[in-house]
């Protein structure tokens, strides 16, 4: 039996390596020059493996089509893709967040253990563009490429999604599915910045904010609220916490969601009023822009004076109970109106893909085409940051891999 998988990355290497044991053959079609492009760059370079979360709680980390995810995240775990890593040669360590990491912070590493898995004596690479699915008798019969036909009795798909086109992920499979029947719901972006309305942003641009609180909101609904690290850019707002966010914009509009920030969520208005006053009796003979400096950064001091209202040159003794109301509100609500997503080449992960119902969650393969197989972000599945992105491409590509 020949199994031919197209994709050689995250999905793909496991898939390969599984299917090696089962298969007597395997065609890992790639058309880069080098396996696992993207994953050599994920986690800026370190590549954030996995989550050290348990299972039921890593399940949560996955906004849409969790459910789906079930059989997959518990058939191949954390545990396993950690134990993998460490059989071939890649030791990892845990960090902030649950994030799991290879002990050497090279992403590369990553890549080149997965391939020694991978690329077994039955394992055959091709460097070839896929383009088709050869389909005969109402079965997948083989990939159809720019270099000529390969013949299989089982095509597994881990092309990926559309974010990062240069490393690959052109979204050259969801043409593959829908030729192949499967309806593709449509590719937007996940895990991405976000440009705001707000010009200030600019001002602030590079300015990295720990221990904040931001809440999204459409209309008057909260639609997300989280804890943890964000970014201010030229455009927007970046960082984990905004990424995760960005999740749950669906549809998004010009106006349709905003942010607020809570500068200071660890204490509440009344603490942080009871703050103000100690710190300014302490710097009452100074100017309200130079008497913050220990409450926040200096950077974001002008801007949040000018939101509250209140007059920057202002001597402090001079400051009302109302105007120090305003910098209190302000500092626990920091406003900003999202305009957008940025491109989807900018985004960590697509959202949107092949449908879920039209494949069956135990083993990953298509209920339209026996035969064929899918794993990865082409699926319409993502989750949060936090390396579980990466563990759901190790999972559904472990079934798919052991299924065919």
């Amino acid at each position: 039996m020949r199994a031919a998988i197209v994709g050689a990355g995250a999905a793909g290497l496991i898939a390969a390596g599984y299917a090696a044991r089962r298969a007597d053959e395997v065609l890992l079609i790639e058309h880069n020059g080098i396996i696992g492009k993207k994953l050599r760059i994920t986690g800026k370079g370190r590549c954030n493996i996995t989550n050290a979360a348990e299972t039921a709680d890593a399940i949560k980390q996955y906004p849409r089509n969790a459910k789906f995810l079930y059989s997959a995240l518990y058939s191949f775990t954390n545990e396993d893709i950690i134990a993998l890593l460490e059989d071939n040669g890649v030791k990892t360590k845990v960090e902030r967040g649950g994030r799991v990491f290879p002990v050497s912070d090279r992403a590369a590493d990553v890549a080149e253990a997965l391939g020694k898995f991978a690329l077994r004596e039955n394992v055959r690479l091709i460097k070839a563009d896929a383009e088709k699915i050869i389909i005969r008798g109402g079965r997948a019969a083989g990939v159809a490429a720019d270099n000529g036909s390969y013949e299989a009795d089982r095509v597994i798909i881990c092309t990926g999604g559309r974010s990062y086109p240069g490393t690959g992920s052109t979204g050259s499979g969801y043409k593959m599915a829908e030729g192949a029947g499967h309806t593709i719901i449509k590719p937007v972006p996940s895990l991405v910045p976000l440009v705001t309305e707000e010009t200030w942003v600019r001002d602030v641009m590079g300015l990295s904010l720990r221990n904040i609180a931001v809440t999204v909101r459409r209309g008057k609904r909260i639609v997300y609220e989280d804890f943890g690290e964000m970014l201010f850019t030229h455009f927007g707002v970046s960082g984990p916490v905004i990424l995760s966010a960005s999740a749950h914009m669906t549809d998004m509009e010009r106006g349709k969601y905003a942010l607020s920030i809570d500068l200071k969520p660890a204490l509440s208005s009344e603490k942080l009023d009871a703050r103000l006053i100690r710190d300014f009796e302490k710097y009452s003979r100074k100017k309200l822009l130079n008497a913050l400096d220990d409450v926040l950064p200096k950077a974001l001091i002008p801007v949040v004076v000018r939101l509250s209202g209140a007059d920057g040159e202002k001597n402090i003794s001079q400051l009302t109970r109302v105007e120090r109301g305003a910098l209190v509100k302000t500092m626990k609500s920091l406003p900003l109106s999202v305009k957008g997503f940025r491109p989807i080449e900018e985004a960590i992960v697509t959202r949107g893909g092949v449908k879920t119902s039209e494949i069956n969650p135990s083993t990953m393969e298509s209920k339209i085409v026996p035969g064929l197989f899918f794993a990865g972000e082409i699926i319409d599945a993502d989750g949060y940051t936090g390396g579980y992105n990466l563990q759901m491409a190790f999972s559904t590509g472990y079934l798919a891999g052991t299924n065919i």
